[in-house]
């Protein structure tokens, strides 16, 4: 079973001497693939140690700004909605829990 990889994958297997089998996927597929791979970063992200964070977060954005794209949203704009967001709701910074 395949998933999905950033795009440069390919080449840098191929520079290494692979060849990789390579689908290209439709709509329906791609964001499929888009939130598995949301989820694979994030379970990532959630065992990475401090060391390892910050690279774990940019992969996880990557896949965000794929999904945002892929639904005709440029990501300035969704950082539009978000501030807006964090002025009517605020952040996450207080660690206010519920329940």
């Amino acid at each position: 079973m395949g998933k999905l990889v950033r795009d440069r994958i390919p080449d840098i297997i191929r520079e290494h001497g692979g060849e990789p089998v390579v689908t290209v996927l439709g709509d329906a597929d791609y964001r499929r693939a888009l939130l598995e791979k949301l989820f694979e970063e994030s379970t990532e992200l959630s065992a990475a140690p401090a060391t390892e964070v910050a690279e774990e977060i940019a992969d996880v954005l990557e896949v965000l700004r794929a999904i945002a794209t892929l639904h005709g949203h440029e990501w300035r704009d969704i950082e539009k909605v978000s501030e807006v967001k964090r002025v009517e709701r605020g952040a996450f910074l207080e660690r206010i829990h519920l329940g």
